[in-house]
Order: structure tokens, then sequence, then C-alpha cells
């Protein structure tokens, strides 16, 4: 190895064998490539998001609707049944709060929950939640447990 040998690594030079605006003897000069006016011969052209050639583009041409409410709050929805198989499981024996339900991944830590009636539930379970269903709620209390709301 000395300096006459070296080269860079396999892949890190890309030679581009276009040589662009290199005077008119070498066939590129002048517009370099780039034709003769409008946007994409100009320096600095970059195309805007969403740009079809001037034709109005598609969120412009389709009709806003609906209403967003800022205030709206969302909840994680827990069905009964996943409680259930989780009893069944093993992995949860009386109480259910927000640490249990972070641990077995139903919900984040940030996420409001609510708790739903699909399924039964035969286990005697203390379920704290920041909403239940009037279902789940009679649910839980029907199996022997209580519902608390956060």
């Amino acid at each position: 190895m000395d300096l006459s040998n070296l080269k860079p690594a396999a892949g890190s030079v890309k030679n581009n064998s276009k040589r662009l605006g290199r005077g008119q003897g070498s066939g590129k000069g002048g517009t370099a490539a780039r034709g003769h006016k409008g946007a994409k011969s100009r320096s600095g052209y970059s195309r805007k998001i969403g740009f079809e050639g001037g034709q109005m583009p598609l969120q412009r041409r389709v009709p806003k609707f609906g209403f967003t409410n800022i205030n709206r709050k969302e909840y994680q929805g827990i069905n009964l049944d996943t409680l259930q198989k989780l009893v069944d499981a093993g992995k949860i024996t009386d109480t259910v709060d927000l640490d249990v339900i972070l641990e077995t991944r139903l919900a984040g830590k940030n996420d409001l929950v609510k708790i739903l009636g699909r399924g039964e539930l035969k286990a005697k379970l203390k379920v704290s939640a920041h909403k239940f269903t009037a279902t789940a709620k009679a649910a839980i209390e029907a199996a022997g447990g209580e519902a608390v709301t956060l």
C-alpha cells in the first residue's frame, strides 16, 4: 500500500458522467440540459407538494366537509372479554388499575381508558378506569367486583 494505489471505498464516490454547463463544445452548455425558460430551468426551483403542472391540485378540487371538535376526548376501549382472557391466563388476579393495564399493554401511559361491555366477566375484579359503559359497570358488579371511576 502506497500513495499510488489509494482509492476511495467502494460506493462512496458517485461519478455523474453528465458534465453540465461546461461550454458549447460539450453539447451540454448554454441551458445545461434544462431546456428554455419555465420554472424547471431556473436555479432554486423545487416543485411544491401537490403541484400538478398547473392543473387545480386534488386537495383544492375536493371540497372541505365535516367538523372537528377541538375538545374531543379519545378513550382507549377495553372490553370485558379481554379482561376475562387475562384472568384465565393468570396475568390479572383481583385488581385492574392503570398500572396493570399499562403492563399488559392494553393502553399507553397517556391514554384515557374506558371499559366496554362486550363479552362476559366471571371473575371478581376491582376495576379502576376513567369511564365505564353502563353494561360494563353492571357486569362487573354482577360478578361481585367493583367499578372505580378515576
